[in-house]
């Protein structure tokens, strides 16, 4: 009997499902889309959106963390780096499943899971943050030169304007 036993077991063994929901995670960081049945998807979600929130905190105990779930240091990478920065800000429901019809072979429920941040058709006023490792503060020498080039005033230059003697030989030039 499965009294109380909420998740979905997918008609595999812990390890198979285990690994599983991991290549899919991975599969999900890497693509932000993939294609796959309905109760995968919903499986994918439960497993792949604590991961994401680990993933908004970039320590090294949430990096081992993750990759104990993925196993891929290319998919941990991603999370952190591209992933994170976009969801920072939102407080959950990261993932979004569209179902998409049904599966000609077997005529199985297919969805398409993605990451709500990353479809631009949802998102057109998204605007990509670059993010860097190092500082954007402008260093000591850098702040001394322009601080002496905006102490020292610039050269003036004189524009001289045409006198009534240049103004006669051109208009002779041009008359000939």
């Amino acid at each position: 009997m499965r009294h109380g036993k909420k998740f979905n077991h997918l008609g595999r063994t812990t390890s198979h499902r285990s690994a599983l929901l991991s290549n899919m995670a991975c599969s999900l960081i890497e693509h932000k889309r993939i294609n796959t049945t309905v109760a995968k998807a919903k499986a994918l979600r439960v497993y792949v959106e604590p991961l994401l929130t680990k993933g908004k905190e970039d320590t090294t105990h949430n990096r081992r963390t993750v990759f104990s779930y993925l196993q891929s240091k290319e998919a941990v990478t991603e999370l952190f780096r591209t992933v994170a920065p976009k969801i920072a800000d939102r407080p959950g429901g990261y993932t979004r499943i569209i179902k998409t019809g049904f599966r000609q072979g077997d005529a199985a429920d297919m969805a398409m899971i993605e990451l709500v941040d990353f479809n631009d058709l949802y998102n057109p006023n998204a605007e990509e943050k670059k993010v860097t490792r190092r500082s954007r503060r402008a260093t000591p020498k850098a702040t001394e030169a322009v601080a002496a080039e905006a102490e020292t005033p610039a050269k003036e230059t004189k524009t001289e304007e045409p006198t009534a003697e240049a103004a006669d030989s051109t208009e002779e030039k041009a008359a000939e």
